[in-house]
Protein backbone atom coordinates (compact mmCIF):
# COMPACT_ATOMS: atom_id res chain seq x y z
CA UNK A 1 0.00 0.00 0.00
CA UNK A 2 1.19 3.43 -0.52
CA UNK A 3 -0.11 7.05 0.52
CA UNK A 4 -1.62 8.73 -2.37
CA UNK A 5 -3.15 12.13 -2.75
CA UNK A 6 -6.18 12.16 -5.24
CA UNK A 7 -7.62 15.22 -7.04
CA UNK A 8 -10.51 14.94 -8.80
CA UNK A 9 -13.19 16.82 -10.82
CA UNK A 10 -17.15 15.21 -10.96
CA UNK A 11 -20.52 16.39 -11.09
CA UNK A 12 -21.54 18.45 -7.68
CA UNK A 13 -24.87 16.68 -7.29
CA UNK A 14 -26.09 14.27 -4.85
CA UNK A 15 -24.50 10.92 -4.70
CA UNK A 16 -21.96 11.90 -7.03
CA UNK A 17 -19.01 11.68 -4.01
CA UNK A 18 -20.72 8.47 -2.93
CA UNK A 19 -20.57 6.96 -6.11
CA UNK A 20 -16.68 7.57 -6.28
CA UNK A 21 -15.95 6.73 -2.98
CA UNK A 22 -17.51 2.98 -3.84
CA UNK A 23 -15.75 2.97 -6.81
CA UNK A 24 -12.26 3.53 -4.96
CA UNK A 25 -13.58 0.80 -2.75
CA UNK A 26 -14.20 -1.28 -5.30
CA UNK A 27 -10.61 -0.78 -6.26
CA UNK A 28 -9.31 -1.74 -3.24
CA UNK A 29 -8.38 1.74 -1.91
CA UNK A 30 -8.87 3.13 1.51
CA UNK A 31 -9.92 6.44 1.89
CA UNK A 32 -8.43 7.94 4.60
CA UNK A 33 -9.35 11.55 3.89
CA UNK A 34 -11.52 13.90 1.58
CA UNK A 35 -11.05 17.56 1.46
CA UNK A 36 -13.92 19.62 -0.97
CA UNK A 37 -10.97 22.42 -2.99
CA UNK A 38 -14.20 23.93 -4.48
CA UNK A 39 -18.17 24.02 -5.83
CA UNK A 40 -18.42 25.61 -9.31
CA UNK A 41 -20.17 25.57 -12.46
CA UNK A 42 -21.94 22.39 -11.12
CA UNK A 43 -18.58 20.71 -10.51
CA UNK A 44 -17.03 20.11 -7.35
CA UNK A 45 -12.94 18.82 -7.35
CA UNK A 46 -12.34 17.28 -4.09
CA UNK A 47 -9.12 16.32 -3.27
CA UNK A 48 -8.87 12.42 -1.41
CA UNK A 49 -6.16 10.99 0.66
CA UNK A 50 -5.84 7.53 0.24
CA UNK A 51 -4.09 4.30 0.86
CA UNK A 52 -4.05 2.43 -2.54
CA UNK A 53 -2.68 -0.89 -3.20
CA UNK A 54 -1.07 -0.47 -6.40
CA UNK A 55 0.82 1.94 -8.30
CA UNK A 56 0.06 5.97 -8.85
CA UNK A 57 0.06 5.56 -12.23
CA UNK A 58 -2.52 3.21 -12.65
CA UNK A 59 -5.44 5.05 -10.05
CA UNK A 60 -6.25 7.49 -13.62
CA UNK A 61 -6.59 4.11 -15.64
CA UNK A 62 -9.11 2.49 -12.89
CA UNK A 63 -10.86 5.25 -12.68
CA UNK A 64 -11.85 6.05 -16.68
CA UNK A 65 -15.46 4.09 -15.77
CA UNK A 66 -16.58 6.15 -13.47
CA UNK A 67 -19.69 8.51 -15.03
CA UNK A 68 -18.45 12.13 -14.97
CA UNK A 69 -15.12 12.09 -13.14
CA UNK A 70 -11.81 13.79 -14.42
CA UNK A 71 -8.66 13.23 -12.54
CA UNK A 72 -6.86 16.13 -12.19
CA UNK A 73 -3.64 14.67 -10.66
CA UNK A 74 -2.48 11.76 -8.88
CA UNK A 75 0.95 11.76 -6.18
CA UNK A 76 2.76 10.53 -3.53
CA UNK A 77 2.02 12.41 -0.40
CA UNK A 78 3.52 12.21 3.34
CA UNK A 79 0.86 14.06 5.25
CA UNK A 80 -0.41 11.55 7.23
CA UNK A 81 -4.48 12.12 7.78
CA UNK A 82 -5.76 13.01 11.02
CA UNK A 83 -2.86 14.69 12.51
CA UNK A 84 -2.87 18.62 12.91
CA UNK A 85 0.06 19.17 11.02
CA UNK A 86 -0.37 23.07 10.80
CA UNK A 87 -0.53 23.45 14.48
CA UNK A 88 2.56 21.28 15.18
CA UNK A 89 4.20 23.73 12.59
CA UNK A 90 2.78 26.79 14.66
CA UNK A 91 3.84 25.02 18.25
CA UNK A 92 7.25 24.23 16.72
CA UNK A 93 7.76 27.85 15.80
CA UNK A 94 5.99 29.29 18.78
CA UNK A 95 8.66 27.42 20.69
CA UNK A 96 11.71 28.56 19.08
CA UNK A 97 11.00 31.59 17.00
CA UNK A 98 14.52 32.17 15.92
CA UNK A 99 14.16 28.93 13.39
CA UNK A 100 10.71 29.88 12.30
CA UNK A 101 11.34 29.99 8.74
CA UNK A 102 13.26 27.43 8.77
CA UNK A 103 11.12 25.39 10.78
CA UNK A 104 8.38 27.07 8.16
CA UNK A 105 10.57 25.97 4.87
CA UNK A 106 11.18 21.75 6.12
CA UNK A 107 7.34 21.97 6.93
CA UNK A 108 5.77 23.02 3.74
CA UNK A 109 6.67 20.29 1.56
CA UNK A 110 4.33 17.70 3.73
CA UNK A 111 2.00 20.06 4.20
CA UNK A 112 1.54 21.11 0.90
CA UNK A 113 2.11 17.30 -0.88
CA UNK A 114 5.17 18.87 -2.08
CA UNK A 115 9.07 18.11 -3.15
CA UNK A 116 10.88 20.82 -1.58
CA UNK A 117 10.49 24.34 -0.31
CA UNK A 118 13.23 27.31 -0.46
CA UNK A 119 13.02 30.35 1.42
CA UNK A 120 15.15 32.97 -0.62
CA UNK A 121 16.28 36.28 -0.13
CA UNK A 122 18.33 38.73 -2.42
CA UNK A 123 18.50 35.89 -4.68
CA UNK A 124 19.70 33.56 -2.30
CA UNK A 125 18.67 30.20 -0.74
CA UNK A 126 18.80 31.20 2.95
CA UNK A 127 16.75 27.99 4.05
CA UNK A 128 16.03 25.23 2.01
CA UNK A 129 14.54 21.17 2.94
CA UNK A 130 15.80 18.12 2.36
CA UNK A 131 15.11 17.49 -1.67
CA UNK A 132 15.79 21.33 -2.24
CA UNK A 133 18.12 22.30 -5.35
CA UNK A 134 21.54 24.07 -3.33
CA UNK A 135 21.02 26.99 -5.70
CA UNK A 136 17.58 28.31 -6.72
CA UNK A 137 16.89 31.45 -8.93
CA UNK A 138 13.73 32.96 -8.99
CA UNK A 139 12.81 34.87 -12.42
CA UNK A 140 10.63 38.00 -11.67
CA UNK A 141 9.35 37.22 -8.21
CA UNK A 142 5.97 38.25 -7.70
CA UNK A 143 4.68 41.20 -5.49
CA UNK A 144 1.54 38.64 -4.35
CA UNK A 145 1.05 35.04 -3.60
CA UNK A 146 0.82 33.08 -6.83
CA UNK A 147 0.63 28.99 -8.50
CA UNK A 148 2.50 28.68 -11.78
CA UNK A 149 4.48 26.34 -13.62
CA UNK A 150 8.30 26.05 -13.41
CA UNK A 151 10.11 24.42 -15.85
CA UNK A 152 9.30 20.78 -15.62
CA UNK A 153 8.02 21.34 -11.91
CA UNK A 154 5.10 23.23 -10.48
CA UNK A 155 5.63 26.28 -7.68
CA UNK A 156 3.71 28.00 -5.38
CA UNK A 157 5.98 31.50 -4.66
CA UNK A 158 4.77 33.24 -1.16
CA UNK A 159 6.01 36.51 0.16
CA UNK A 160 7.14 36.53 3.24
CA UNK A 161 8.72 39.87 4.88
CA UNK A 162 11.75 40.33 3.02
CA UNK A 163 11.67 36.97 1.08
CA UNK A 164 10.48 34.79 -1.14
CA UNK A 165 8.99 31.42 0.09
CA UNK A 166 8.87 28.57 -3.01
CA UNK A 167 6.92 25.52 -3.15
CA UNK A 168 7.89 22.94 -5.91
CA UNK A 169 6.30 19.84 -6.69
CA UNK A 170 7.09 17.72 -9.34
CA UNK A 171 4.35 15.30 -9.86
CA UNK A 172 0.55 15.53 -9.55
CA UNK A 173 -1.71 18.94 -10.87
CA UNK A 174 -0.68 22.36 -10.26
CA UNK A 175 -1.45 23.84 -7.34
CA UNK A 176 -5.23 24.95 -6.00
CA UNK A 177 -5.67 28.33 -5.07
CA UNK A 178 -6.98 26.48 -1.62
CA UNK A 179 -3.91 25.03 -1.51
CA UNK A 180 -2.18 28.79 -2.39
CA UNK A 181 -4.41 30.45 0.50
CA UNK A 182 -3.43 27.78 3.24
CA UNK A 183 0.17 27.92 2.12
CA UNK A 184 0.00 31.73 2.20
CA UNK A 185 -1.91 32.67 5.83
CA UNK A 186 0.61 29.57 7.15
CA UNK A 187 3.46 31.40 6.00
CA UNK A 188 1.48 35.08 7.15
CA UNK A 189 1.28 33.31 10.46
CA UNK A 190 5.22 32.24 10.81
CA UNK A 191 5.77 35.83 10.03
CA UNK A 192 4.09 37.05 12.89
CA UNK A 193 4.99 34.66 15.17
CA UNK A 194 8.47 35.73 14.35
CA UNK A 195 8.38 39.13 14.87
CA UNK A 196 6.53 38.65 18.48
Amino acid sequence: MMLLRLRVSLPDRPGGLGQLARALGTLGADILQVTVLERESGRAVDEFTLDWPGSASDVADRLTGVPGVRVEGVWPTRETPGSSPDYDLLIQVVADPGRGYATLVDALPALCGADWAVALAEGCVRHASMGAPGEYALPDPPPRAVARPGEDILLMVIPVEAMHVVVARSQGPAFHRAELHRATRICDMVSRLTLA
